[in-house]
């Protein structure tokens, strides 16, 4: 499958369940919705006050996993915080975000708030019930 055809499969199945480890070690998974996936990464967003904030800032080591129909994909990488004002325009100002501007009473008290991660040179890997028995 192409990078192309997996970010196709991605931005058509936003919901991702994503994967830290916590300050205890153990892992923590959780399902969230992914803002994009394209060349500059897979992008998601989360709150300054969130575990999984905490976390990735702690160990930014992740694996995300989709479910695309039949087939489902994973990709393992690091997440890095992406606070650029450019980044920051195009989720507060995207229609499928306009709940954010409801988390501050100011643009600014929502920038302030709003972390934002990219995932930039992930390894995907694909699996299906077809691809059950085959050998690694």
């Amino acid at each position: 499958m192409t990078k192309e055809e997996l970010f196709k499969l991605m931005n058509e199945n936003p919901v991702m369940h994503l994967a830290t480890v916590d300050q205890n070690g153990f892992p923590r998974v959780r399902g969230i919705l992914m803002f994009k996936a394209c060349d500059d990464g897979i992008i998601f967003h989360t709150g300054a006050f969130k575990d999984l904030y905490k976390q990735l800032m702690a160990n930014p080591n992740s694996e995300v996993c989709f479910q695309c129909g039949a087939v489902q994909i994973r990709v393992c990488g690091k997440f890095e915080l992406d606070q650029s004002d450019e980044l920051f325009e195009e989720i507060y100002n995207h229609p499928s975000r306009a709940f954010i501007k409801q988390w501050g009473k100011s643009k600014e008290e929502v920038k302030d708030f709003l972390k934002i991660f990219k995932m930039k040179h992930g390894k995907a890997y694909t699996w299906s019930m077809a691809d059950n028995f085959k050998p690694k």
